[in-house]
């Protein structure tokens, strides 16, 4: 209807205003709830084209739209804002136009460029948690709603399978894993402990260790005893200790933090770690095997949690296979100026023209960072799907300023299509008690939360009742809906830019902005329907219809545009908030008229395809947002 007054303004606009007007100056936006109004013009441009007063010029195109266009009933100018009114005949084809089309707010498959959408992106050497799910329930969201626009899109994730964070595990492993009574060290088959977990156990036991030692060596150095320390790191930590003369507690206590790090650095168990990478990239044997049988250890795990998840992917890429495609490029890119190499033999890309400083992208003993490998996985992305129009990466928002060197070292290396990569940067997920650590084990596991939402979803269910008719196989599949369709709409409701903390009970709550509010609905129409017996059918346009009908008809309509405002922003909460509004109102409809026992026809059928409209939009913003849409709670 926007672009039909749009159109009919510009075309009428000589008589009108004496001038053709451009499409710019006819401005609409969506009307305040606490006014009477279907649809806002913006009357201010229009106020130096007419020479008159804001009133004036609304009351003007007010009486044109009310001769000229059928639809419109009556318009309302309110300080400058007109408020158009549209008839009760327009709604009521608009549900007809929603029932006769199973796809509304969709677009055609396909038919826009292809995207990539990267998630995920673990590392092995622990299991998921409450951080990856907000990641992955994001990426996973943000894939859907771009393939509902109609892009088509390649879901896909980089496994961190290689570094120094990986060697950590497998060291702890050989040092620490007791022998059982056949001489075998601790694996998931002789533990019965899931994979991810058996490995994160020993990288949470590297750091105890690492922290015991450095403690020592903290110890030693205060005490004045600095054997076996160089003469280089004894002189930065003396340095240190006369700085924090004079100074505040805060200043006091980075600098403290600066010696501890000194002191990690010094520990034999670090050192033995760093020369575990060099011997993996040198592909030593005993290394690799051992690299190789934790991993499949950790990739078991995963698939598992993965499956509870319902969460797959297109394509996987490991680092352990980019990172050395990017160690060619950054050689490639040595040779051409892009990069430069210091004295000790690392390799640097100098950004301070760029407003952001130098970034190492190769250690001085050849090994590669983090930024190696992605410059390797983003070319083998492009080689591997050609058509490929942009990449969006799901990644916590501590990683800002790496991806902006990202795309920057991407652009001077000569790709042009770094233009069309974009970092999906979130907020991090808190807890009551504070931030999470993966390396001091205080982190929240994804497997035994969604087993703890799981179980609170059954003990509610059960005590509401209703479930009579049902298997109780289909419960406990309903148990499964409605705990992780919480957790996934309680991550997803929060703007991605934003922190959040994570409460677990209002997750499953049936009240309020919830999965189970969204989902209890959905059901309850279900319901209603069923007992209708309810079937399509043409509506009919002589009906009358209440406010709370026209505002549900109104928010159905907007379901595309929403959809587009969701994929534009990659913001699932656009989404989530939407479906939340369509249900408060549809609440409130279901509360204040009758449905089943009106006696008119019409009505009653009207009513029953409005219920299913409701139905049809709330089950694709669920699907979209990767919550199931039970038949009954």
């Amino acid at each position: 209807m926007e672009q039909h007054i749009r159109e009919s303004l510009m075309a009428a606009a000589p008589n009108l205003f004496g001038v053709p007007i451009t499409e710019n100056i006819i401005q609409f936006q969506q009307t305040r709830r606490d006014v009477e109004g279907d649809l806002t013009l913006v009357v201010f441009p229009f106020v130096k084209l007419l020479r008159c007063a804001p009133q004036q010029a609304g009351e003007k195109i007010k009486h044109w739209l009310e001769q000229n266009i059928q639809e419109v009933s009556h318009c309302n100018v309110i300080n400058g804002f007109l408020n158009i009114v549209f008839k009760d005949t327009y709604w009521l084809e608009m549900l007809q136009t929603i029932q006769n089309n199973p796809q509304h707010g969709l677009s055609v498959p396909n038919s826009k460029p292809t995207i990539m959408v990267e998630y995920a992106s673990p590392n092995t050497n622990k299991p998921l948690h409450l951080g990856h799910l907000r990641n992955i329930f994001l990426g996973a969201s943000v894939a859907e709603i771009l393939k509902a626009v109609g892009h088509k899109v390649v879901r896909t994730q980089v496994i961190n399978d290689r570094g120094i964070h990986i060697c950590k595990s497998m060291l702890a492993w050989e040092k620490f894993s007791p022998l059982n009574e056949k001489g075998e060290r601790e694996t998931p088959a002789n533990t019965g402990l899931k994979g991810d977990k058996l490995v994160g156990k020993y990288y949470v036991a590297f750091d105890q260790a690492l922290q015991k030692e450095a403690k020592e060596i903290l110890s030693q150095w205060q005490s004045g005893n600095f054997a076996d320390t160089s003469v280089e790191i004894q002189d930065a930590v003396l340095k240190f200790q006369q700085a924090k003369e004079g100074k505040d507690e805060k200043a006091q206590a980075a600098i403290d933090d600066k010696i501890k790090e000194l002191a990690k650095n010094q520990t034999s168990i670090l050192q033995e770690a760093k020369e575990m990478l060099v011997r993996w990239e040198a592909r030593d044997p005993q290394v690799y095997l051992l690299w190789t049988t934790m991993n499949g250890w950790v990739y078991e795990g995963f698939d598992a949690t993965y499956a509870q998840m319902g969460v797959t992917f297109d394509k996987l890429y490991y680092e352990s296979d980019t990172f050395l495609l990017g160690k060619d490029q950054v050689l490639e890119g040595l040779k051409k100026g892009v990069f430069y190499q210091k004295e000790d033999g690392s390799v640097w890309i100098d950004l301070s023209g760029e407003g952001l400083d130098e970034k190492l992208v190769l250690r001085s003993d050849g090994t590669a960072v983090y930024m190696t490998q992605d410059i390797g996985t983003a070319i083998d992305r492009f080689k591997d799907f050609p058509d490929l129009h942009g990449m969006v990466y799901t990644v916590g928002n501590e990683q800002d300023y790496h991806f902006k060197v990202l795309f920057l070292i991407l652009q001077k290396l000569g790709y042009t299509w770094a233009n069309n990569c974009f970092h999906l940067s979130y907020g991090m997920v808190d807890l009551p008690s504070g931030k999470m650590k993966s390396r001091e084990g205080t982190v929240v596991d994804a497997d035994d939360l969604m087993a703890e939402v799981i179980d609170k979803a059954k003990i509610m269910t059960q005590e509401r009742g209703h479930l009579d008719r049902i298997s109780a196989q289909e419960r406990e599949q309903l148990y499964a809906q409605i705990g992780l369709g919480g957790l996934k709409y309680y991550l997803l409701k929060v703007d991605p830019k934003k922190r959040m903390l994570f409460n677990p009970e209002e997750s499953i709550d049936l009240t309020g902005n919830t999965g189970p509010f969204l989902q209890y609905t959905h059901a309850r129409i279900s319901t209603l329907l069923e007992k209708a017996a309810f079937d399509l059918m043409p509506l009919s346009t002589a009906a009358t219809l209440k406010q709370e009908e026209r505002e549900i008809i109104k928010q159905l309509s907007l379901f595309g545009a929403t959809l587009q405002e969701a994929a534009q922003g990659y913001s699932p909460a656009v989404l989530a908030n939407y479906a939340y509004d369509l249900v408060k109102l549809y609440n409130t409809f279901y509360q204040s008229v009758k449905i089943l026992v009106e006696p008119d026809k019409s009505l009653r059928q009207m009513r029953l395809a409005l219920s299913a409209g409701v139905r049809q939009v709330l089950a694709t913003s669920l699907h979209l947002l990767g919550v199931e849409a039970p038949q009954r709670m």
